[in-house]
């Protein structure tokens, strides 16, 4: 839901509307978020009328102007989100509910571009797994490719940004958390339709390849290392959990978004980010039915 009221533009004569830009750009901030939430009760009705402004000479106008504009869309794309998390099952198109993620903190994230991004990854990577049929060579071709042709790495001098937990971000950056280096590790093969899941340990998430005949866990935290299901189990003990708690399950894409959602929840809260907790609070809520 907009969380603000919506007005008319058309309401407003030329000179107000004139008198809402000159006012934008005052020192004072109190005045200009004013203004900003004046404008912004307008709701997506005044997209054209302040995209003239994002090209004006002044560049205090065209900073706040597109600001204004960030916030409708983000406003756009969070009730989208919401939407989507409430209209889906247990199982849904991961990478588009990923994508509706990042358009909430991102609302000019190229998201046609980023998918053909990994497009093309697959597309080499098919091309270097030609001729190689076992599982060590088909695993170790991969995790060379990605975390050192590619450099996907780890973030842990940062562990805790929210940058981590962005497609777009962790794309850009070559770095994330554990779960969002497993997206990236899923959404490529996935095209190459191997059988790799993600598992969600807890306070850590890794994938599975699992064919008839074979079973390896896979760490793209720390670089693709293999793991056995003796040392999944053995970190399950360590860490006061066991088997029998559905941790080395494959995670549905529900649960993987709404533990992405439940790690910014948690990082905008030690931030005391009050808008960002809030509206990640609705969205744990929406993917918690």
């Amino acid at each position: 839901m907009n969380p603000y009221t919506t007005n008319d533009l058309r309401s407003l004569t030329e000179s107000q509307r004139a008198a809402l830009i000159n006012l934008l750009v005052d020192e004072d901030p109190l005045v200009h978020q004013t203004v900003k939430n004046k404008i912004l009760c307008f709701g997506n009705g005044v997209q054209d009328w302040l995209k003239e402004f994002s090209l004006d000479d002044n560049p205090i106008v065209r900073r706040r102007t597109q600001d204004i504009l960030d916030d409708l869309a983000k406003i756009q794309f969070d009730t989208e989100f919401l939407g989507f998390c409430l209209s889906q099952g247990e199982e849904f198109d991961l990478e588009e509910g990923l994508w509706c993620l990042t358009r909430t903190e991102y609302p000019n994230s190229n998201i046609s571009a980023y998918a053909a991004l990994l497009d093309l990854f697959a597309a080499n990577l098919k091309d270097k797994l030609i001729g190689f049929t076992t599982l060590n060579e088909i695993l170790a071709i991969i995790n060379s490719y990605l975390f050192s042709e590619l450099n996907f790495h780890g973030n842990e001098e940062n562990y805790y940004d929210p940058g981590n937990s962005y497609l777009n971000r962790v794309i850009d950056r070559r770095v994330g958390n554990p779960i969002s280096l497993c997206l990236i590790y899923l959404l490529i093969t996935r095209r190459l339709q191997l059988p790799i899941t993600g598992i969600g340990l807890p306070g850590h998430f890794i994938c599975r390849y699992q064919s008839p005949t074979d079973e390896t866990y896979i760490d793209a935290f720390h670089g693709g290392k293999l793991l056995s299901k003796g040392d999944c189990v053995k970190y399950l003990l360590q860490t006061n959990h066991t088997t029998e708690e559905g941790y080395l399950k494959p995670v549905s894409s529900r649960r993987i978004l709404l533990r992405i959602c439940a790690n910014l929840h948690s990082i905008y809260a030690q931030r005391e980010d009050v808008d960002r907790t809030s509206r990640l609070q609705r969205y744990l809520v929406a993917l918690a039915k």
